[in-house]
């Protein structure tokens, strides 16, 4: 009956010639085919609020002709079942139920946590349109824009591996909400800091970095525990895909709202979202399926039996953490794989803005394609993976094989973009390179769970510092290059990191469990 609770009350129907006046009913039954029918009346219930009730009968079998006993005022059902045979179909009733309550709840964390990745990137990204009008307001040059937009990374570099420790240890719920207020509080008061200076823009910025830098290890920790080993790729796609969307929408709407209200309209719209996505996680969400009530315990046997993160985690083995190839495999990758998409998280606006010759609107537009691609790959690539886990494929051959097309992928594509001088191509070749840059969701974003479950949280925290790292240096060396060099130059090095990755990843990676 998937967790939903029995309340039944029997009403007795003896035979015809059996008379219960003022004794206690002791029906004898000789034979099968002269049962005594009990009628239960049952309430189906799947909360505290809602309830259905329904009446069947059951007819008791096997009952020897010569014993006789008094029937109870109320029937255990776990001992009656093996007496009985219940004239019933209980799919029936619970599919009579409401579709979301129906809708599994492991999936409503997933898609919780998409939410907040939505958001996530919406917030992030409007900077990288709004940085084009702000900068000719306040006479930046590329190297302050590069300096702007490195500042987020400062902070989000400081809540990397805390917020790992953070969420392995109090459970991902308060942290991923904390990070959500956190940087809608920034968000919003981004316009009031560049107002009153540089030096304060700085710090709002990387302030915003410390909200989001929870963000991942918070994420991580609740999906080990929520979704089940078969569905870990196409659960990670969908939420890493969340940080796609988000830059879709924050790049398609960004424009409009400067345009009819000026450039602090976008950091007071979007930072105002994260309000209404608080409300809802706050009642929805739980770290872990043992803490949550509501949860049927259909579903519950289903997580708790497939999942590997169980247990909560009391100390860090740091030492035993750190002398794995694989776990340094992960963080050379991270660093290798962020340098080149977080140079395009950042400045792809402004290229097309200074090499395509697009103007603001178009810039902002063209921009949505190569994040629509990831969206639709990364799904893609989870459902792949997933597949070919479930068909025998090791889960080390299928990690390895969606982070190599991550790598060799956009390195590809990205050399082409020197030879070609049509707009419509360039936009084309960096739609293919952020498309083929989403396998790695199937790779090494999915890898954390893979070799330290218990550790997830921590371990992501910790590959993506280098990750940050890569997008600290890189965001901020590209405004550089661009002084004293060109476009090919800030591609080439993205390339050559690309190239760095896919050696190191199929040497040292694996997709066995190696921390327990």
């Amino acid at each position: 009956m998937n967790a939903r609770t029995l309340f039944y009350s029997p009403i007795f129907h003896p035979p015809p010639d059996i008379s219960t006046r003022n004794k206690p009913f002791r029906p004898e039954l000789k034979h099968r085919s002269d049962p005594f029918r009990i009628q239960f009346r049952v309430r189906v219930r799947s909360d505290e609020k809602n309830c259905r009730s329904c009446s069947f009968r059951v007819s008791v079998r096997d009952v020897k002709s010569e014993s006789s006993y008094n029937l109870p005022d109320s029937v255990k059902f776990e001992e009656t079942l093996n007496d009985v045979d219940l004239d019933l179909d209980l799919e029936s009733i619970e599919n009579s139920l409401p579709w979301w309550e129906e809708f599994p709840k492991r999936w409503v964390i997933v898609v919780l946590c998409f939410s907040a990745f939505l958001l996530c990137n919406m917030d992030r990204v409007n900077m990288s349109i709004a940085i084009l009008p702000m900068s000719a307001e306040y006479n930046w040059n590329p190297a302050t824009v590069g300096l702007i937009q490195s500042s987020f990374f400062w902070g989000y570099l400081l809540t990397q591996i805390a917020g790992g420790i953070w969420a392995d240890t109090v459970g991902g719920k308060l942290v991923l909400g904390f990070g959500v207020v956190w940087w809608s509080v920034a968000t919003v008061l981004t316009p009031v800091a560049a107002k009153l200076g540089l030096p304060f823009l700085l710090v709002v910025r990387a302030f915003m970095g410390i909200g989001e830098g929870v963000a991942m290890p918070a994420m991580n920790n609740i999906l080990s525990k929520w979704v089940p080993v078969a569905e870990r790729s196409r659960s990670l796609a969908l939420v890493y895909s969340g940080m796609y969307l988000g830059s879709v929408t924050g790049l398609a709407f960004s424009p409009f709202l400067i345009h009819q209200y000026g450039w602090p309209s976008v950091f007071y719209s979007f930072g105002s979202l994260g309000t209404v996505w608080v409300a809802v996680w706050l009642s929805k969400a739980y770290s872990s399926p043992l803490d949550d009530p509501q949860l049927r315990s259909q579903e519950k046997k289903l997580i708790m039996k497939n999942s590997v993160s169980k247990e909560p985690v009391k100390s860090i083995p740091w030492k035993l953490i750190l002398s794995k190839p694989p776990v340094w495999a992960l963080i050379v990758c991270h660093f290798c794989h962020n340098w080149g998409t977080f140079i395009l998280l950042t400045w792809m606006p402004t290229y097309y803005n200074q090499v395509l010759k697009f103007n603001l609107t178009e810039s902002g537009l063209f921009c949505v394609l190569p994040w629509l691609t990831m969206a639709f790959s990364a799904n893609m690539g989870g459902w792949i993976a997933d597949t070919l886990v479930s068909k025998g494929f090791s889960v080390t051959k299928v990690r390895k094989i969606m982070q190599t097309i991550g790598f060799l992928g956009p390195a590809f594509f990205l050399t082409q973009l020197s030879h070609i001088n049509s707009p419509a191509m360039a936009v084309l070749c960096m739609a293919c390179s952020q498309g083929t840059d989403a396998f790695s969701q199937s790779g090494l974003y999915s890898n954390h769970q893979d070799i330290a479950p218990r550790y997830s949280g921590v371990l992501l925290g910790l590959s993506n510092t280098a990750g940050v790292l890569a997008g600290v240096f890189g965001t901020a060396a590209t405004g550089y290059i661009l002084q004293h060099g060109s476009w090919d130059d800030v591609f080439k090095v993205s390339v050559g990191l690309y190239l760095v990755g896919t050696v190191v990843w199929n040497l040292f990676s694996t997709g066995e469990k190696i921390i327990d």
